[in-house]
């Protein structure tokens, strides 16, 4: 088995997933647009997209060892490609609300199986951090460049926005090919009887460690911290900062690379420093530039921000708390997963996609609840009590996972 193979495999599968996961407030804008639907009703587009991603995740994780890894991505890639070309053909509405459930349960497949290959091709807690840092790096990468792909046919006279889906199917197809002729060895994980409700069981039965139970806490506040800040930072830009409405989307940009490049730098760090200190110091970094930025955006005039030299510097400075917020995840999926026997992370994993779909969709709605009735900076002030909280789980995590080992389950 060519380890650099597999991994670049696994890096193009999540590029891709990553451009078409994250692109759910672009086609937002585009059904409001196009096809005259409110502002309420395309907000149930999110739903679709994470909902299916926990629901899938919570039906499908205890499967997926007995299908394979490399067979359960590969019917991920196929569905995302039949997604984005009925997107093409069939666009609407309608066809958006299905095309982001398939992406759900695709997303699903590819995570709970990428994040159990991982723990096949690397020794060592350190070795498996580093390249869950990467991976999840190389996702917000593809989450960058979905905005200005899109961008590129939404400004267009020649093509339509839906055009995208042509380039983006045929990212499906490249990455279906390199997949499919890459060996993976899955012996290692391979069963001779599976029984089904006994697997799943076994997912459940994972809530029962302490260990495991901090960690589901700690990676769902990171979610919901991470979603409030994606999910309405156009909104904020637009409407706090009072940047023109392409500005405030494509500046957003900013703090996918951001958090991109955290995640591939943290993976740097961790090789050479503990994780639970690099960690911490992320965190209260974070904590710290909402603390200082949020002050200097007040008593913007509207109408006064025309183009990018008049952009105030905190528009600038916001979007990079995702160098610090990038590397906590991934490195915490890192911890717990590679604490596990290899027959066991699929099932972790399906309880880590569960729970962060779970985070995003909260975080997204009280964040929007916060901003409609008061403001925006109230609104992003209050990330600051999931991220104390976060920290305070953090200290629980850590010394927990001393004291704790899977390896006799």
């Amino acid at each position: 088995m060519s380890n650099l193979r597999v991994k670049l495999s696994l890096f193009i599968n999540y590029f891709v997933i990553g451009i078409l996961l994250n692109s759910v407030g672009i086609v937002i804008l585009q059904v409001i647009e196009n096809y005259g639907v409110t502002k309420e009703a395309a907000g149930i587009l999110e739903a679709f997209k994470d909902l299916s991603i926990a629901g899938f995740s919570f039906l499908l994780a205890s499967f997926i060892p007995k299908v394979g890894y490399k067979k359960s991505m590969l019917v991920a890639l196929i569905t995302m490609t039949i997604a984005a070309l009925l997107m093409k053909f069939f666009d609407g509405f309608l066809m958006s609300k299905i095309m982001f459930a398939m992406i759900g349960f695709s997303f699903a497949l590819i995570k709970v199986a990428a994040y159990s290959t991982v723990g096949l091709i690397t020794s060592g807690s350190d070795e498996h951090a580093s390249l869950m840092s990467v991976l999840e790096g190389i996702f917000m990468v593809g989450v960058l460049s979905g905005y200005w792909i899109f961008g590129f046919f939404i400004d267009s006279i020649s093509m339509s926005w839906v055009d995208t889906y042509w380039v983006l199917a045929a990212m499906c197809i490249a990455a279906f090919l390199l997949l499919w002729s890459t060996k993976l060895d899955e012996s290692s994980v391979e069963t001779e009887s599976f029984n089904s409700l006994h697997e799943f069981l076994d997912m459940i039965a994972m809530v029962r460690f302490p260990l495991v139970i901090i960690f589901i806490f700690s990676a769902f506040f990171y979610v919901l911290i991470e979603q409030s800040i994606q999910t309405w930072l156009p909104t904020f830009n637009r409407v706090i900062l009072q940047l023109p409405s392409s500005i405030s989307v494509q500046i957003v940009s900013i703090l996918a690379g951001a958090i991109a490049l955290g995640r591939i730098s943290g993976g740097y760090f961790i090789k050479k420093f503990h994780w639970m200190p690099v960690l911490t110091i992320s965190l209260v970094c974070a904590m710290v530039i909402v603390i200082i930025v949020l002050p200097l955006t007040t008593g913007i005039e509207p109408g006064s921000i025309q183009t990018w030299i008049d952009v105030p510097i905190a528009a600038y400075i916001l979007p990079l708390i995702g160098l610090f917020l990038g590397p906590i995840y991934p490195t915490l999926c890192s911890s717990v997963l590679s604490a596990l026997p290899r027959n066991k992370q699929s099932a972790m994993t399906g309880l880590i996609v569960i729970f962060s779909a779970l985070g995003g969709t909260t975080g997204s709605f009280i964040t929007g609840q916060i901003f409609g009735k008061f403001d925006g900076q109230t609104a992003f002030y209050f990330t600051l009590v999931p991220m104390g909280l976060l920290l305070i789980a953090l200290f629980l995590y850590g010394n927990v996972r001393k004291k704790f080992s899977f390896r006799e389950i």
